[in-house]
């Protein structure tokens, strides 16, 4: 099975050994047309399957699978279970990031013994394909972290899945790997979880923006973010910032009904193209004015790519010390306006796009301005 992680990690010491992004579950209302949605539209490829056909009777997984992406689509198949209770209070979301780690067992206890709250204990899964290891803690919201340690284990996914092949053609777009996962949380929270992420994972805070950084007329936040020692894992944490109207992340907040995670960054090597099959497939980006291309050579110097490609598909660009990047943000892909996703590509710059936080944040308060909610 393909190993999860970025081609060129930090070289900083993780206090906190994780390989890289496991899998990503979401608890869904239908996850037969989630998995389908995400085959036609993402290039997700139908790699395995649980379910009433392989013995279990209250649920359904679907496990989707892009180079080293790897997205589990839950439904419960009764109305009285907790899957459906989230999904009925929350709407489509993440319920689960999973971290692969070396041992499984060793992460949870030390997690554990540095505070967190335990969500799952250690489980330990066989089958013909070998042993997986498996232990959750809670963190912001209802989201929880699943140590997942797979060195000994070669099935599908793991004990009680089986294989599976997409139905019908599916052309992957591009994306390769998760670049980060950006947390919502309450005012006042996100140095709480900062924290957390510290004196629990031994992770490092990376940069902090404030309210100067990322703000519009009419609305701003505050955002942190945190990273463990390789650079694999990084969680940039929001809270809402004083503002003359609602922020995006107040109107998370509303609509999902708690803390949570509100996108998810895959990486490309080639944005022109991923976005260009996105689009021809129906994925809904955010609209940047052609404004914003007027002064972007003075804003970020030369780039490689054609730059009226760029404008064309509404492509962003920044740049830091390291490089630049390129980076675009979807709509929605649910019907509450909670989760979506930035694709993005880095030619060197390792930030987030500071430069274009303003230019964002514009772009979603159009959106929000449209649902009646700015």
């Amino acid at each position: 099975m393909d190993t999860l992680v970025q081609s060129k990690p930090n070289t900083s010491q993780d206090t906190f050994p994780i390989l890289g992004t496991d899998y990503i579950e979401f608890y869904v209302g239908n996850a037969k047309q989630s998995a389908i949605y995400y085959q036609a539209t993402f290039g997700y490829k139908w790699v395995a399957y649980m379910g009433p056909e392989t013995g279990v009777k209250d649920k359904v997984s679907y496990v989707l699978q892009q180079d080293k992406i790897r997205l589990v689509l839950t439904s419960s198949l009764f109305p009285d279970t907790e899957i459906s209770r989230h999904v009925a209070e929350h709407g489509d979301g993440i319920k689960v990031l999973a971290l692969w780690v070396d041992d499984a067992e060793w992460s949870f206890n030390t997690a554990v013994e540095r505070g967190a709250t335990i969500a799952g204990e250690l489980k330990i899964e066989e089958d013909e394909f070998g042993v997986l290891k498996t232990a959750s803690i809670h963190t912001y919201g209802e989201t929880i972290h699943t140590f997942v340690e797979r060195k000994n284990y070669h099935g599908a996914f793991r004990p009680g899945y089986e294989k599976r092949e997409s139905s019908f053609p599916v052309d992957p777009v591009g994306l390769m790997y998760i670049d980060h996962c950006v947390g919502n949380v309450e005012l006042g929270g996100m140095n709480k979880w900062v924290k957390f992420y510290q004196d629990v994972m031994g992770f490092n805070l990376l940069i902090t923006f404030d309210d100067n950084d990322i703000s519009t007329e009419y609305t701003a936040l505050m955002s942190k973010v945190v990273s463990n020692g390789n650079g694999y894992i990084k969680f940039p944490i929001n809270e809402p910032a004083k503002g003359l109207k609602k922020s995006q992340i107040e109107e998370y907040l509303d609509f999902y009904r708690a803390a949570g995670v509100q996108h998810i960054a895959v990486a490309t090597n080639n944005i022109i193209d991923t976005v260009t099959k996105l689009r021809a497939r129906g994925i809904d980006f955010l609209y940047v004015p052609d404004t914003y291309y007027d002064d972007v050579f003075e804003r970020v110097g030369k780039i490689e790519e054609n730059i009226e490609d760029l404008k064309r598909l509404n492509i962003l660009i920044d740049r830091d010390d390291d490089g630049y990047l390129l980076q675009l943000f979807t709509k929605p892909v649910q019907d509450r306006p909670t989760v979506f996703y930035e694709i993005i590509q880095r030619k060197g710059a390792t930030s987030f796009g500071k430069g274009n936080f303003k230019a964002l944040f514009e772009a979603i308060e159009r959106e929000q301005e449209l649902r009646g909610t700015l």
